[in-house]
């Protein structure tokens, strides 16, 4: 399940622009990452079958947003992050995420390419370090403004996402490929659709200016009536994108784990030149992973928890980081850091419930794969 912390700051949690409307459709709300946000509104079961079988939409707004622009921008997320930018195209997205110089892992983020500026979107209860970090590392020519009180995230997600907001723009959707966004209007408001999501399915990320999300937020959910598209909260966007293996921060990843070990070497350059954590992870490549993050099922009737301990014969060998009762394999499901060479699939391992070694097996991951359909 989703971990609620405690905000960054001893605040009264903030409200999204849409504060008004979870709460009178009946959500229950949080306080998640500083901001009060609705974990559930039917249920997470059903919520999470709904984006499975057909769309919903999540009020992401809490995430991060950054625009850094300059005459060096390019080369100053260029050094910040592990990915290639290079490879960026104008209205290209890539996957990315930042490290310290030891090599364990500030934040994972997206950073977005528009023509004359970049925008980065970062965890919600990294804000407040992105920047700082991002700060201290400022060279002449970048400016960095953080707009995330003024931006307003509305998640699109499931298999009917693209005719039902299609339904709304002008824009050809189906032109926009994955990790690729466009601009245009929905209702008379300027929108960014950027083909991503954190939840295996497909869908869009629908980018504004906060003060008009309020009037998105219903014009999507009536255009989506006919699709059966229902408000979906943080409980089920953490039992989706667990199903598919997403990290999460705080719990996957954080300042103690690297990128390598994360499984995220997909995502780390090691070969583009210098960057912040690139010798710490060279070194680390060149001694060997001592361990891993896998996924695993329970051959059991059980839920692993974030912080139970891994075993292999008695032994501890590992710890999980996520889990949760997967809706859409009836099962419990997990992620957690194993000692090599007990990371392969097919391992038999045990996770310890409350005293109870509870037989589990290292599988191959994503979990749960999205049923194609035919045009």
């Amino acid at each position: 399940m989703i971990m609620i912390k405690e905000s960054e700051e001893s605040l009264e949690p903030k409200k999204t622009a849409l504060y008004e409307i979870h709460k009178n459709a009946g959500a229950k709300l949080v306080e998640f990452a500083g901001y009060w946000m609705p974990v559930q509104y039917r249920g997470i079961i059903e919520e999470h079958k709904k984006v499975r079988s057909s769309v919903g939409m999540f009020d992401v707004s809490h995430m991060g947003e950054f625009i850094i622009k300059g005459s060096r921008a390019a080369e100053f997320l260029q050094k910040m992050t592990l990915n290639d930018l290079t490879k960026l195209a104008d209205h290209r997205a890539q996957y990315t995420g930042m490290c310290y110089d030891h090599g364990g892992m500030v934040d994972d983020l997206i950073v977005y390419r528009f023509p004359t500026y970049y925008m980065v979107i970062v965890n919600a209860s990294n804000v407040t370090k992105d920047v700082n970090w991002m700060e201290d590392h400022l060279t002449p020519g970048v400016q960095l403004t953080n707009i995330s009180d003024e931006y307003a995230l509305l998640a699109v997600q499931g298999r009917h996402a693209e005719r039902m907001l299609q339904k709304l723009t002008k824009l050809d959707l189906s032109s926009i490929k994955y990790y690729w966004f466009g601009l245009s209007q929905i209702a008379g408001v300027e929108v960014v659709f950027s083909r991503t999501g954190y939840t295996g399915e497909d869908g869009f990320e629908v980018g504004l200016d906060a003060k008009y999300a309020p009037k998105l937020w219903n014009a999507i959910l009536e255009a989506g009536q006919e699709f059966g598209i229902e408000p979906i909260g943080l409980g089920a966007r953490d039992t989706l994108r667990l199903e598919m293996k997403y990290c999460l921060y705080g719990n996957d990843i954080d300042e103690t784990t690297n990128p390598l070990e994360a499984g995220l070497g997909w995502i780390t350059k090691l070969e583009k030149g210098d960057f912040i954590g690139r010798e710490a992870l060279i070194k680390a490549k060149e001694n060997g992973i001592k361990r891993k993050l896998v996924g695993f099922e329970l051959k059991e009737r059980a839920v692993p928890r974030h912080g139970y301990k891994i075993l292999k014969d008695g032994n501890e060998i590992g710890y999980v980081t996520s889990g949760t009762f997967s809706p859409s394999l009836e099962k419990g499901i997990g992620m957690g850091y194993v000692n090599v060479p007990f990371n392969e699939v097919g391992t038999a391992i045990t996770i310890d419930i409350r005293g109870k070694q509870t037989a589990a097996e290292v599988v191959k991951t994503p979990f749960y794969q999205r049923a194609v359909l035919a045009n």
